[in-house]
């Protein structure tokens, strides 16, 4: 079984930055991607960004040119660094991933996200 544990929330005031990280354990499945959503109360799950095993990377319009996402695939681990925070990014942001069986292949035009973190909390205040 795939396991995300995800880490780096906290609370920061507007302007500010946070650096969140998710390591994922298990070798017996392919990873074919890894990446973040977010969650505000009383709002839809929405993709923050996701990265391609191959490197392709995907943002929400809202946080393009303020977030990174990078990935360390050796340690199957994947990083979000978000800067210029405001309250509108305050939300419980989830790491997700794409793995798949050693016998099936990756996409290069879609993703999948069959496994999820616990969470971890981001607070702007202004």
């Amino acid at each position: 079984q795939v396991q995300l544990v995800e880490s780096g929330g906290g609370s920061v005031q507007t302007g500010g930055s946070l650096k969140l990280s998710c390591a994922a354990s298990g070798n017996l499945f392919r990873n074919c991607g890894m990446g973040w959503y977010r969650q505000a109360p009383g709002k839809e799950r929405e993709l923050v960004s996701f990265i391609r095993d191959i490197g392709i990377t995907t943002y929400a319009d809202s946080v393009k040119g303020r977030f990174t996402i990078s990935q360390d695939r050796l340690k199957n681990t994947v990083y979000l660094q978000m800067g210029s925070l405001t309250t509108e990014d305050t939300a419980m942001y989830y790491c997700a991933a794409d793995y798949r069986y050693l016998y099936d292949r990756c996409s290069l035009s879609s993703w999948r996200t069959n496994y999820w973190g616990q969470g971890t909390q981001v607070t702007v205040s202004s």
